[in-house]
């Protein structure tokens, strides 16, 4: 459907747009018209129709009323300008309302462009359609007369619809018929069959039409300001789910991205630190990898001690996991060999007795006597160590 539309063309320029400007021109009640940028039901809107003049054939321009009032309407009625804005063109040639107009009272309703609303649930989002070069769209319409009660006439009109183009079925089922060059006009008012018809009545599947959102204001009648065609963005647009990611890398919930950082430092800064022996003399990361740079730097004396240095001291530590121990199946067997030579607690405890000292019967010496002499009398027993350093 068609209920609304934007019309501010010059009157002198409405001919010419509905391709009738080589005719001789006559404005019917032309002061009636006001441009608007919202035109709806009820309002004057400019129509061209044929008129046959005493000096043949010439071109009417019509201030109408848009919204069909049919002649057969009872005078005392109040016309209702929302019940026949629109005409199906399916069925204009049958319906009673329209089938005696086809005939004579064809004619051309142009404008700029108009709107439609794209329903999403309960809400209604308006769009302004128009032609890409700022032409003016010219629709296939019929008008009829009515008399009220008080013998004024009234000149009201109807814009044909049919389905919807592929690129507009999206936004709504019905469209106006768009007639877009001087042969789809002219077929239309001076047709005499139902067959010239049903070859305009189509729909409009051009590439040149195009839209974009409005404001929502405009579904007043009342807002019909340059404001209606301002494009907006919508808010509930939302970028394809692909282009959060990009090629570079998934950033994780930090805001940090996963991929590697690269530096500008030299490839010796890059590398691993040897780990340090409890020597404090640096281990190779690697067995048999050890740079023989190193070795030329270390001095003769400090190499000829590293040489000697027991097997145990030059091997390379274990690596040790964050608990402190090393990892399992890494124990070397020369381990195990010196652990089995070390004592164990049972002779350790032998030692530690005989190093103790027995205070029964040790007799403190006296001030006249040197020191580290013991008293002869200190009995039979072992000798215990500390004999050992007083005869030293």
């Amino acid at each position: 459907m068609c209920g609304r539309a934007r019309c501010t063309l010059r009157p002198d320029n409405i001919a010419r747009a509905c391709n009738l400007n080589t005719l001789p021109t006559q404005n019917i009640q032309m002061d009636r018209y006001r441009p608007s940028y919202n035109v709806s039901p009820g309002a004057n809107l400019p129509v061209v129709r044929r008129g046959g003049g005493t000096e043949g054939e010439e071109a009417i321009v019509h201030c109408m009323k848009w919204g069909l009032v049919p002649s057969f309407t009872k005078k005392s009625e109040k016309p209702d300008h929302y019940k026949m804005f629109n005409a199906r063109s399916e069925s204009v040639c049958e319906k009673a309302s329209f089938r005696r107009l086809v005939p004579k009272n064809r004619c051309l309703v142009a404008v700029e462009g108009f709107y439609e609303w794209k329903k999403d649930g309960s809400k209604k989002q308006p769009y302004y359609i128009h032609l890409k070069d700022g032409r003016p769209l010219v629709f296939a319409a019929l008008f009829d007369s009515w008399a009220n009660s008080e013998g004024e006439i009234l000149y009201t009109c109807t814009i044909l619809t049919t389905s919807s183009s592929s690129a507009l079925q999206w936004l709504h089922d019905r469209m106006p018929v768009i007639l877009g060059d001087k042969e789809s006009t002219d077929a239309w008012l001076n047709g005499s069959s139902s067959s010239q018809f049903n070859t305009v009545l189509k729909p409009y599947e051009d590439p040149d039409l195009v839209w974009y959102p409005v404001t929502q204001a405009m579904g007043k009648p009342s807002f019909e300001g340059p404001e209606c065609i301002k494009e907006i963005q919508l808010k509930n647009e939302q970028r394809p789910i692909s282009k959060f990611f990009s090629t570079k890398g998934i950033k994780n919930e930090q805001g940090l991205s996963n991929e590697p950082v690269k530096s500008n430092l030299p490839q010796s800064l890059k590398e691993e630190p040897a780990i340090e022996n409890s020597t404090g003399l640096p281990s190779s990361t690697v067995k048999g990898d050890h740079d023989s740079t190193c070795s030329r730097s270390v001095p003769q004396e400090e190499s000829t001690w590293f040489t000697n240095l027991p097997k145990s001291l030059k091997q390379e530590p274990e690596t040790e996991d964050k608990t402190g121990l090393p990892f399992p199946g890494d124990h070397d067997s020369k381990c195990d060999e010196e652990a089995t030579k070390l004592p164990i607690k049972r002779d350790f405890e032998e030692f530690s007795a005989d190093s103790k000292p027995n205070t029964d019967t040790v007799e403190k010496p006296s001030p006249v006597t040197k020191k580290g002499k013991l008293n002869k009398n200190a009995g039979d027993k072992q000798p215990t160590l500390f004999s050992y350093f007083g005869k030293s």
